[in-house]
């Protein structure tokens, strides 16, 4: 361990794996340290004894779940879009080689305690339920006008200007109902909120373009899910770190982060050392470095039936909209089955999650799971969201954002490209990475 590296990275979560996949391949040496003996971190898939471990400690696993290994429990509930820019990261960096994908059977919407499919097409606004018969003939030009835009032929902008007018004046413009505007913009677009109405209308509707362009790709729903849990996304980019060189060590403490000046040089682990001009690492690595932005409540659900009234769906997500429930922020209930390989044959694992709004957050989820029937066991867990103080700049210090209460990895994308400008000065350009038949250079990872 007592070496030189270009880049430390502390943490295997998704975004520290991705940025340090992408440095080893621009030629970085970097270490890669984790205290858990597992990848993932907060984004880590768990079987049922680590699972355990983590929320019970004390209590053994009930022989009647099946064997440990069938199970891949994911820690936090995301999907990915078919046309997102983490598939972007995925194939540019060549990591699919490492991976298989199941689509997601499902996109609904919860009205008045009645699920319903969430219509991203002209064919299904016109058929959805959801709406009345004028309404559906309003949304199906809304998205007409969507599919018919072209950026530099104003005739196609309806007179709006995206950089300019809010979402309420295009709702206005096309007559939107609220309920319609609803789950446009927290089914499709995915907002947390409806702060979105207020600000110019340019990224909604990029939002919504995704949306639907990520439907139009698979068919049945905008999301595809990673076989085996979401786990194996950080673990799929430890390979491409190892494969470029990157040194990896698992179950391995870090007691502190040295400095010189003022300036980090390097982490110490027990007795060893080991030095780099930067250190990347999740808020858990430097507690004094990040700001507590709220808390998220999520609970692990293990079902022994799909979720109700999903039509028997293998895996769907549903967002309960914020103004269903009163509150300020979504409720989102994401279910996944032993067709993705993450539990054994008839048992679905759902998670329910939200923003916390009040001193009980548990119940701020119950209309989640009461969407979900007869619950056979339960995980309830509340993590607080954290960000950086600082932009790393000056202590070579870049610490990584938590996990949102989001359904989708756009943000954490996000999070990489900041960090990745903010540690190289660069902008991070994807370019597509030689495939594995023709380069690869020596591994070098160990446990």
């Amino acid at each position: 361990m007592d070496t030189q590296y270009d880049v430390i990275v502390l943490g295997t979560g998704l975004t520290e794996c991705i940025l340090s996949g992408i440095l080893s391949a621009e030629g970085k040496n970097v270490l890669h340290m984790d205290r858990n003996d597992y990848y993932g971190g907060e984004s880590a898939s768990l079987n049922l004894t680590q699972l355990y471990r983590k929320y019970r400690p004390d209590t053994p696993v009930p022989t009647d779940l099946g064997r440990d290994r069938d199970y891949n429990i994911d820690l936090i509930p995301k999907f990915m879009m078919a046309n997102g820019e983490i598939v972007r990261f995925l194939t540019h960096t060549d990591v699919t080689r490492y991976l298989e994908f199941k689509q997601i059977a499902g996109s609904y919407v919860s009205r008045d305690g009645k699920i319903s499919k969430v219509p991203a097409t002209e064919i299904e606004a016109i058929s959805t339920s959801l709406l009345g018969v004028v309404e559906k003939r309003r949304l199906q030009k809304f998205l007409e006008f969507l599919q018919n835009w072209k950026e530099n032929d104003t005739t196609t902008h309806a007179s709006l200007d995206l950089d300019k007018d809010t979402m309420v004046q295009v709702y206005e413009k096309f007559g939107l109902e609220a309920s319609t505007q609803d789950f446009i913009g927290h089914a499709m677009a995915l907002h947390l909120d409806d702060d979105y109405l207020t600000q110019p209308a340019r990224e909604t509707v990029d939002k919504i373009v995704l949306y639907v362009a990520s439907m139009a790709r698979y068919g049945k729903s905008p999301y595809i899910y990673p076989l085996h849990g979401l786990g194996e996304l950080p673990q799929s980019f430890a390979r491409l770190s190892a494969i470029y060189g990157g040194t990896y060590m698992l179950d391995r403490a870090v007691d502190e982060i040295l400095y010189e000046d003022g300036v980090a040089v390097g982490v110490r682990s027990g007795d060893e050392t080991a030095k780099a001009a930067q250190i990347i690492c999740d808020p858990s690595y430097a507690p004094t470095k990040v700001r507590t932005t709220g808390k998220v409540v999520r609970a692990i659900c293990f079902l022994k039936h799909p979720v109700p009234d999903t039509n028997n769906a293998d895996s769907v997500q549903i967002v309960i909209s914020q103004n269903q429930l009163g509150r300020n922020h979504d409720v989102y209930v994401a279910c996944v089955s032993s067709n993705h390989n993450v539990c054994p044959k008839d048992m679905y694992l759902a998670i329910v999650s939200t923003v916390v709004e009040t001193e009980e957050p548990e119940k701020e989820i119950e209309a989640g799971l009461a969407l979900l029937g007869p619950i056979h066991d339960k995980f309830v867990s509340v993590l607080d969201v954290q960000e950086p103080i600082e932009e790393g700049k000056n202590d070579e210090v870049f610490v990584s954002r938590s996990y949102d209460a989001t359904s989708h990895f756009e943000t954490v994308c996000d999070d990489v490209k900041s960090i990745y400008r903010r540690l190289t000065g660069s902008d991070l350009v994807l370019k597509q990475r030689p495939t594995q038949e023709q380069e690869q250079p020596e591994s070098t990872a160990t446990a």
